[in-house]
């Protein structure tokens, strides 16, 4: 296969007129290299990789925290339709006996699509597990459900990890909580520490960094807000030169001028745009639930009984969309946030995040006139 004619994002961040040559499942060097010669016309589009969602809940009327292999088969293959080729679904604060499910679950599905099988039935491929909770601050939960919340606990972690084939990727964690620098400290050489759901302030969240965090969910919401006297984890991220942001683009969670300022602070190497999505995300407006709590959805929002945002109702090609068109990101920063910096987050960079020889075919032609979706290929198929 070869796409031709499009503007291709390449691996230094810039759109340049040429060729996408792809043989079987992965992109090739040249027309050499490729035995099938359908060609596919990307004149007036831009030629992107398939994008990476490290943190989303659900979508199309599934959630992770369903723990069943219909509910991740529906979210790939929703999210796979949408463009986002890569999928690392997040869990919920729930109990240990829930979560131990849900692991077996996400392991056993992998085990059985680990070969061709994601491209041949139209899904996503599923890189890990996001465990966002149990370890969070009361103070700050957000629509994390207090009841199954617990103090850090490496033997637990080990558990589900082990459940989960060692598919856990990142993990949240209150660095002020009782035991959570030990974590922190004996276990971030082997998953991504994210401060989430916590009320730390900036000295807190510094040693938390120092100690081998690297990484914040959802940055500006579930924590304290950045101030000149009390700038938080917020001000510490942005001190800490490794430290990676999560950011929520679709238009609820962050006011734009926040987003635009927050590219300004951080700049596009160290922010991931993430959808946050839940159930709701790509139905009607209405009643759901995210982990196992009522949720009323009414347009773009999405809300508790009491309130609480909870989580978002818009994928991430659209958090995209959303981020360029309505925000003032550049095209550039907001590709770059969905498909690069997401990849390496979670140490899959190398098979896939760009359009480059010997990686998996993900690539998606937008068009450039309002970024609508023309075409998805995944691992070398047409969807």
């Amino acid at each position: 296969m070869v796409i031709k004619n499009a503007s291709v994002y390449t691996e230094d961040g810039r759109f340049l007129i040429r060729d996408i040559f792809i043989e079987g499942d992965r992109f090739a060097a040249g027309p050499a290299d490729v035995s099938d010669k359908e060609e596919i016309d990307g004149s007036g589009c831009y030629a992107i990789p398939g994008l990476t969602d490290i943190h989303f809940h659900g979508c199309a009327g599934f959630d992770f925290c369903d723990g069943t292999r219909e509910a991740i088969e529906a979210m790939a293959a929703y999210e796979a339709s949408v463009g986002v080729t890569n999928i690392v679904p997040a869990t919920m604060t729930l109990s240990e006996d829930m979560l131990l499910g849900i692991c077996k679950e996400a392991k056993a599905y992998r085990e059985e699509n680990s070969g061709g099988e994601p491209a041949e039935k139209k899904r996503a491929r599923l890189y890990g597990i996001n465990m966002e909770g149990p370890f969070v601050s009361v103070a700050k939960k957000g629509a994390q459900n207090e009841e199954y919340i617990s103090k850090p606990d490496a033997a637990m972690f080990d558990r589900l990890s082990e459940a989960a084939g060692h598919m856990v990727k990142l993990i949240a964690i209150a660095p002020e909580v009782e035991g959570a620098m030990e974590f922190i400290e004996e276990k971030h050489g082997e998953v991504v520490m994210s401060l989430a759901h916590t009320a730390a302030d900036y000295d807190t969240a510094v040693r938390a960094f120092e100690k081998g965090a690297s990484h914040v969910t959802h940055l500006y919401n579930a924590m304290n807000p950045y101030t000149h006297r009390a700038p938080g984890v917020i001000g510490a991220a942005a001190d800490a030169a490794k430290a990676e942001v999560e950011l929520i683009c679709d238009g609820v969670h962050i006011h734009p001028a926040a987003v635009r300022a927050t590219f300004r602070l951080f700049g596009d190497d160290r922010i991931i745009m993430i959808s946050d999505s839940m159930r709701a995300t790509g139905l009607l407006d209405g009643d759901y639930t995210l982990g196992g709590q009522y949720v009323k959805v009414v347009g773009n929002l999405a809300t508790l009984k009491d309130g609480t945002i909870a989580g978002s109702v818009t994928n991430l090609m659209d958090c995209l969309r959303t981020a360029v068109l309505k925000m003032g990101i550049p095209m550039e920063s907001a590709v770059k946030c969905t498909t690069v910096n997401p990849a390496k987050s979670v140490g899959i960079y190398d098979v896939c995040g760009s359009i480059t020889p010997g990686k998996r075919a993900n690539v998606v032609l937008l068009k450039k006139e309002n970024l609508d979706l023309k075409q998805v290929v995944l691992e070398g198929r047409l969807l």
